[in-house]
């Protein structure tokens, strides 16, 4: 008897040993796929941040109209392929139609107020063309968005995108840039183009 009880005292110790030590790694595993999980909620905020950054100097350039044409498909083609799978009864089958029928109505009809608004309401590149060609003296990228943004008030202009839509414009010619110090003022190019040097030899020559 006292070798059967000293046998069953070597082998709990032994599993009790094993249990600790592998109570010891669970915990080390959970602490380091806690530590990447806080790793990966930190690099998808920073990815949703450059997204919506992406997406308004998009929307500067005058290019959104391929992304926001996209959303709605996205949305069509999701919904009907999550309530397919609830399709277990005649009566199911019946209201996922007619759901799908009337979401279908509904982001048509946000489709053609979108695009109402689109006609209706000027670009950022017009808005900035028709500031510069307004002011007699060149204008910075922060007074033409303080200014802008006074006009309209219901549009959310930032800094940054009217500053990259400023450097479009310079690039395609359609605005002119000047530096003064360390500033940099842009003008229309129309106020550069026409100098009174031209004028002069017509004037001699008559």
């Amino acid at each position: 008897m006292s070798e059967s009880m000293t046998d069953t005292m070597g082998l709990t110790h032994q599993y009790s040993t094993q249990v600790a030590a592998d109570l010891e790694t669970n915990l080390k595993e959970q602490e380091r796929i806690n530590g990447d999980i806080a790793a990966l909620q930190q690099q998808l905020a920073a990815l949703q941040h450059d997204h919506s950054v992406l997406v308004n100097i998009q929307q500067a350039l005058g290019v959104t109209q391929s992304t926001k044409e996209s959303t709605p498909s996205a949305e069509t083609a999701t919904v009907p392929a999550a309530r397919q799978k609830t399709k277990s009864a005649p009566r199911s089958k019946q209201t996922a139609r007619k759901t799908t029928v009337a979401q279908e109505r509904t982001t048509a009809r946000k489709s053609t107020a979108k695009s109402e608004t689109k006609t209706s309401q000027p670009t950022l590149v017009e808005l900035i063309r028709q500031h510069l060609t307004e002011q007699d003296e060149p204008r910075s990228a922060a007074e033409i968005s303080t200014a802008l943004g006074q006009a309209h008030p219901q549009r959310d202009i930032k800094t940054k995108v009217v500053r990259v839509t400023l450097e479009g414009l310079v690039a395609r010619s359609q605005a002119q840039r000047t530096k003064q110090g360390s500033s940099v003022y842009y003008t229309a190019p129309e106020a550069e183009t026409t100098p009174p040097a031209e004028a002069q030899p017509e004037d001699s020559a008559s």
